[in-house]
C-alpha cells in the first residue's frame, strides 16, 4: 500500500518557499519524519505540510500553488 503526506488543511499548496528557491522535495529524494515537504497558504498565512512518516518521495499528487481540500493526498511515498 502506498504511503501519502495529506494536507493538513484546506489553501493553496506550495512546493518551495518562494517563486525564487528551489523546491522543499523533488521525486526521489527521501524524507524522514518532520521534513518539511512544502507549504499550505490560507489567507495570507503559510503553514508548514511536515512529513507524518518517512520514505521517499514516489510522487506529487498536488502540483505546485494548486488549491487543496484538508485531508488530500498531496505526496506518495515509496
Amino acid at each position: 500500500m502506498t504511503k501519502q503526506i495529506l494536507s493538513p488543511l484546506p489553501g493553496t499548496f506550495y512546493r518551495r518557499p518562494s517563486p525564487d528557491q528551489q523546491m522543499f522535495k523533488n521525486v526521489g529524494d527521501a524524507v524522514a519524519v518532520g521534513d518539511v515537504i512544502g507549504l499550505i497558504e490560507v489567507m495570507k498565512s503559510f503553514n508548514e505540510v511536515q512529513a507524518d512518516q518517512a520514505g521517499t518521495i514516489t510522487a506529487f499528487v498536488a502540483d505546485d500553488e494548486e488549491p487543496v481540500m484538508a485531508g488530500q493526498p498531496l505526496a506518495e511515498l515509496g
